[in-house]
């Protein structure tokens, strides 16, 4: 079958996390991505939490899965050349550079659009135009700056980072978007243009229902959240602990075993539908005539005692029981899994949402595969590329250059 994005080439000058998974999430669709790699040292992240001595670190090929890669110096002479070439043979250009860094380098936007006008060139950044553009970001600068940190946490603790990347995968993911839609333009006018996500900026994307709360408050508190009831609010979105954030309160249970497994917990929203069947189930069918609870409306004010007594059922049996009895009910929850228990999920391994690779170095490892399926183009993770796998390949067939052109230019340095 013929892949979404088979024919496009990317030129993939990204590094660490943000930009790869912006550029592997293009290669599972069928992109040829091809990775530009400092000469000997390549995407740092090769050598990153390394658990395996003298091989690429999970950190990097978890991230560069289905590309080729270039070492290649774009600071000298022929290798100026070269990147020229590339430009103007691929489709897209991806940096995620600190700013000014391609500029530098000779390559400013208006110099890519001289060499290849339906060049797409899309960057991924900290900031947006402003007093921090210069700024260099990280994963958890991008959730402080974001608002993501500010709500999250317990509800008298610290700002607290969220375990899943939002700031480094969120904004690649965001710029794949945008990628995408500079290409199906690209078709109508035959034209490249410049694409830009600022890490920020995905991050408070990501958070926009606390941008909502946060107008909410200027009308009256927020009843779906734990301050409500004790504490207060001191004119911004709080840190909420375990609570929906939406409009169905709900919270986080122990379940059987949770004294020596810390994953032992069960997330179950107390949705209003679904309550009568809940009530019924753990011993409080009073509920649904007194007064005090049968409104979602008056339950807001005993949610405390609501989910004290539902985690006593909870208790008396196991994550995956608990899910079990509330699922044929339609009461809305979902178990704390573990990591262990995510790689050892058969489900999750059929529907390639986790996949084995095989790496020459490694050996076998787990990877994640493409979360978004097309139902015409089926992906196959492939393993990230040995560093400087393709650069003979790519010269050749890319750049037009013969055995004696690479052979000099490795002995220069360039690649």
């Amino acid at each position: 079958m013929e892949k979404a994005l088979e024919g496009i080439r990317i030129l993939d000058m990204t590094h660490v996390q943000s930009g790869p998974a912006c550029t592997q999430l293009l290669a599972w669709f069928g992109a040829d991505v091809i990775k530009i790699e400092r000469p000997g040292e390549g995407d740092p992240t090769r050598s990153q939490l390394r658990d395996i001595p003298d091989a690429d670190s999970l950190y990097f090929t978890m991230l560069n899965s289905n590309k080729r890669s270039i070492t290649l110096n774009p600071k000298t002479p022929e290798g100026k050349r070269i990147l020229t070439k590339l430009i103007e043979m691929c489709d897209v250009m991806v940096e995620n550079f600190a700013p000014g860094a391609i500029d530098r380098m000779g390559f400013p936007w208006e110099t890519i659009q001289q060499i290849n006008p339906r060049m797409i060139y899309a960057s991924l950044k900290g900031f947006g135009p402003g007093p921090y553009e210069d700024c260099k970001v990280y994963e958890n600068v991008a959730q402080c700056c974001g608002g993501a940190a500010s709500t999250t946490g317990e509800i008298h603790g610290a700002p607290m980072m969220s375990g899943a990347q939002i700031g480094d995968s969120g904004t690649g993911i965001h710029l794949v978007a945008g990628i995408l839609a500079a290409l199906l333009q690209r078709e109508k006018t035959g034209r490249g243009q410049r694409v830009t996500c600022a890490m920020q900026d995905a991050v408070l994307n990501l958070c926009r229902v606390k941008l909502r709360d946060q107008q909410r408050l200027a009308h009256g508190p927020l009843k779906e959240y734990p301050q409500y009831l004790n504490g207060g609010f001191n004119g911004t979105v709080p840190r909420a602990g375990n609570a929906s954030g939406g409009g169905h309160p709900g919270w986080l249970m122990r379940c059987k075993g949770w004294e020596t497994d810390q994953d032992a917990y069960i997330y179950v929203v107390a949705q209003s539908q679904a309550f009568a069947a809940l009530a019924k189930l753990i011993g409080h069918e009073d509920w649904l005539t007194d007064p005090e609870y049968n409104t979602p409306e008056a339950r807001l004010k005993k949610l405390d005692k609501v989910f004290a007594e539902i985690e006593k059922w909870t208790m008396t049996m196991t994550k995956m029981e608990v899910m079990g009895t509330l699922n044929p009910l339609n009461v809305p929850c979902g178990p704390i899994l573990s990591m262990k228990e995510i790689a050892q999920e058969p489900a999750l391994r059929k529907t390639g949402t986790v996949v084995e690779v095989d790496h020459p170095e490694r050996g076998k490892y787990l990877t994640v595969g493409n979360p978004i399926k097309l139902s015409d183009s089926p992906v196959e993770v492939r393993r990230s590329p040995l560093l400087g796998e393709h650069t003979a390949e790519i010269l050749r067939n890319l750049v037009g250059m013969n055995e004696n052109d690479i052979h000099a230019a490795r002995q220069q340095g360039v690649i």
